[in-house]
């Protein structure tokens, strides 16, 4: 059925009431009066006509002044700061305007309130991540500084050894506020990228030479399996692309099989330069893979903390891409491995 405007609905009742009013009147006229046919030509369609344009303009007002105001304050209510106020044709489908001027401010709050639950669940999160990742180290120094005062403090063989595990918590605290605070600065843009033209090539063997014994520890072979002849230029910041590497090729010692490899790939792009490192160690089940740059999330959450991390090292990763105005990717297969890929521009 067609949608009434306020126009067919007055049109409507106003027709019914004259109806009414006209035949009301032909009853008092027939039984009080006597009326002849002149009376009826005249008094009858005067009656009418005088009744339904006067409740035609009475409900027309009412009906309009009613919807015009809801508009109006539906309207108002989503306007923004600056915003105009819009005209509104009133000789329009008014009804079918507002349903779709309430709909669409339906839908802006829901989506709205949805935003709002989502930052509130990233609050929440976020307190309870950091508060787990603290907990841990600040028992540990509590209990080392209680056995020192205890006595421990007198006997060599503890006391040196005690001060060093405090020492090395106290460490893992200060690692986990300095990369809090370089997300932070990440995000708001404090650090600026030092963007210059570098050899990515050589900064490759510099990052894989520096971290080959951290790989021994572990038995794993790290390997730059393509090195380029020539020097491959790229525009980066040499120090945040060399944390990227490291905290990739670390990430993939520390989830590496034992006598497992670890390969550092790049490949030319035409405008870009693709870096791949990939492992073929313990894999990542693919519901982890959305959610593997988030801050604190990890896939196995016991052997990462034993192995000193902080849970931050991908999301800084993704950060630092993201501000060279580039793109991070993971690919992975259970017991197979996984591979990090990210661009660079050319320079």
């Amino acid at each position: 059925m067609k949608d009434l405007t306020p126009n067919d609905i007055a049109l409507r009742v106003s027709f019914l009431v004259a109806v009414v009013v006209t035949f009301v009147l032909f009853l008092i006229l027939f039984f009080i009066t006597n009326f002849d046919i002149l009376s009826i030509l005249i008094v009858f369609p005067t009656t009418f006509l005088i009744a339904y344009l006067g409740f035609r303009i009475a409900i027309e007002k009412f009906i309009y002044k009613k919807i015009k105001l809801i508009y109006r304050t539906i309207h108002n209510l989503k306007l923004k700061k600056g915003d105009k106020v819009k005209e509104f044709n009133f000789n329009s489908d008014v009804l079918s305007s507002v349903k779709t001027e309430v709909e669409e401010w339906d839908k802006t709050n829901k989506e709205e309130i949805s935003r709002l639950e989502g930052l509130e669940k990233y609050r929440r999160d976020f307190v309870g991540n950091v508060s787990h990742e603290l907990k841990t180290p600040i028992f540990n120094i509590q209990g080392y500084l209680l056995t020192l005062l205890e006595g421990g403090l007198e006997d060599p063989q503890i006391n040196v050894s005690y001060l060093q595990k405090a020492n090395k918590s106290v460490e893992r605290m200060i690692g986990l506020i300095e990369d809090l605070d370089e997300i932070t600065k990440l995000e708001t843009a404090i650090i600026k990228m030092n963007i210059s033209k570098i050899d990515l090539s050589e900064l490759i063997v510099e990052t894989v030479s520096a971290l080959e014994m951290k790989a021994k520890e572990n038995n794993i072979t790290l390997k730059f399996i393509n090195k380029p002849i020539k020097p491959v230029w790229v525009l980066a910041d040499s120090v945040k692309i060399n944390q990227v590497l490291v905290n990739l090729i670390v990430n993939s010692i520390w989830y590496g099989r034992s006598g497992g490899e670890t390969l550092i790939k790049i490949f030319d792009l035409d405008d870009n330069v693709l870096v791949e490192v990939t492992d073929n160690g313990i894999g990542i089940e693919k519901e982890h893979l959305p959610r593997l740059f988030e801050r604190f999330y990890r896939t196995d959450k016991g052997r990462a903390r034993k192995s000193g991390g902080t849970g931050l090292g991908l999301s800084i990763v993704k950060h630092i891409i993201e501000a060279h105005n580039q793109t991070i990717n993971v690919r992975s297969t259970i017991d197979v491995g996984s591979t990090f890929s990210f661009t660079l521009k050319k320079a």
